[in-house]
């Protein structure tokens, strides 16, 4: 008795959406647009030495392999909505965190969200972060220190938002 345990991403709502709309891209636009690529390579002759038809196989490798994950991911994904937590002022998966850095005095905004949609640059962090994991389940006023690469931060969780 062999059984496979599924693997479940945790993800937002919008997390998911975002996701739904790469993956019709990747089918609706790009597959075509390779397909029609590889088509117009083929025409040119001799594959062995034809740089455009293996730059147009490769793009198509990556494509597909893209779709099949996103697929998975979608698959397998539990998709977390802030309305059916009742998180009461404490931070939760999905929730938006403003931190005061206690140290450098300046205010951070953090999105918590799952590893897919982590984005830095977009203030959006993966809840299994150090950082993320320190701040769940914490509220309003409670303050963290948080060991990172740079050394340890000591924040003060100023407001949290579910948006």
């Amino acid at each position: 008795m062999n059984e496979t345990v599924k693997t479940r991403y945790p993800m937002t709502r919008r997390g998911a959406e975002r996701l739904r709309e790469e993956l019709r891209t990747l089918k609706s636009v790009e597959r075509p647009k390779i397909i029609q690529a590889i088509a117009e390579a083929r025409a040119h002759g001799d594959l062995r030495e034809n740089a455009e038809y293996h730059a147009a196989r490769e793009q198509q490798s990556f494509v597909e392999g893209r779709i099949r994950e996103i697929e998975d991911r979608l698959a397998n994904a539990d998709v977390i909505d802030l309305a059916d937590l009742h998180p009461e002022g404490r931070v939760v998966f999905g929730s938006t965190v403003i931190v005061l850095d206690v140290d450098q005095g300046t205010t951070v905004r953090y999105e918590i969200v799952g590893a897919d949609e982590a984005d830095l640059r977009q203030s959006r962090i993966s809840n299994t972060s150090p950082l993320a994991r320190a701040l769940i389940g914490r509220q309003v006023g409670d303050e963290v220190e948080v060991q990172v690469p740079g050394g340890v931060l000591h924040l003060e969780i100023q407001n949290v938002l579910y948006e």
